[in-house]
């Protein structure tokens, strides 16, 4: 997932999308120590969108944070 798309979610959408992509990061684990998975490349990918889903968070909050300092 691209970031803008991800720029254009609200911030509730953001975590429960945060929520999904955990759960298939472990679900995704789990099933590599067991089975060789279809597509491992997709660990690598939701690990990524896990990452830029944090970022942009916890630019939202800074950003809500600077505007409450002023």
């Amino acid at each position: 997932m691209k970031a803008s798309e991800l720029r254009e979610q609200s911030t509730p959408e953001l975590q429960e999308r945060l929520r999904n992509l955990r759960d298939e990061w472990f679900r995704l684990r789990f099933q590599q120590v067991s089975r060789p998975l279809p597509n491992p490349l997709r660990i690598r990918e939701v690990r990524k969108d896990i990452a830029r889903i944090h970022t942009l968070l916890s630019e939202r909050e800074a950003a809500e944070a600077a505007e409450a300092g002023k």
